[in-house]
């Protein structure tokens, strides 16, 4: 059993399915009632980590994103002393950050979703996220992210490549909050994900592309 399955770009979804990513979702037969929560989610007052960085650090005005305090995300590498690097790499944190957001913070709206991700690979999240949802499920604990790569392209877009590593992360069941902790730690725990980003017309870094290998041998 995996603690969380990989993110791929390769999801097909009806737009429906997007746009609910804006009311953090609804059922397939259009029976959510209320404000649209996912069916199986939490009251939404679960306790929450720091926001990401400051809107006015870069002079962006961004979503804040807020994790809650069982759910950890360290990135490493995340001052190259190139200020291009830099700012790519903070909003490849903010977008993963966005995604986890989604699925393990019950809300009316995440729009840090569809502010860092766009094309495919927003499809992709929003099937990611949206499976969570349908199978009752969500997470805990600490997620690691290593050799994080950044790679400029000729086409003016940028190559982020990273590893992960999810073995202190575990199954949350959504409904009665138990936590499965007795999964031990396998080779599917590590996974490599390539990913692209443009910087749109505001200047943010929007991931629009997502590829992931499971039980990759470099991130071991």
């Amino acid at each position: 059993m995996n603690r969380r399955p990989t993110l791929l770009a390769t999801a097909v979804l009806t737009v429906a399915a997007v746009l609910s990513l804006s009311a953090c979702g609804g059922s397939d037969d259009g029976g959510s009632k209320g404000n649209d929560k996912i069916e199986g989610a939490g009251s939404g007052d679960e306790k929450r980590e720091s926001p990401s960085p400051k809107a006015s650090d870069d002079g962006i005005e961004r979503p804040e994103i807020k994790l809650p305090k069982d759910v950890k995300n360290v990135f490493e590498g995340g001052k190259t002393g190139d200020a291009k690097k830099d700012a790519i790499l903070a909003d490849n944190e903010r977008r993963i950050n966005s995604v986890d957001e989604a699925i393990t913070v019950d809300a009316e709206k995440h729009p840090a979703l569809k502010f860092y991700s766009s094309g495919d690979a927003l499809l992709s999240a929003a099937d990611y996220v949206q499976g969570f949802y349908k199978d009752g499920r969500s997470f805990e604990g600490t997620t690691r992210y290593f050799n994080r790569q950044v790679t400029f392209l000729k086409s003016g877009a940028t190559a982020v490549t990273y590893c992960v590593d999810e073995t202190k992360s575990y199954p949350k069941d959504r409904k009665t909050g138990k936590v499965d902790k007795s999964i031990p730690a396998s080779k599917d725990d590590y996974a490599f994900y390539n990913t692209r980003l443009k910087k749109n017309a505001e200047g943010v870094w929007q991931t629009d592309s997502v590829t992931s290998t499971s039980g990759a041998k470099q991130c071991m």
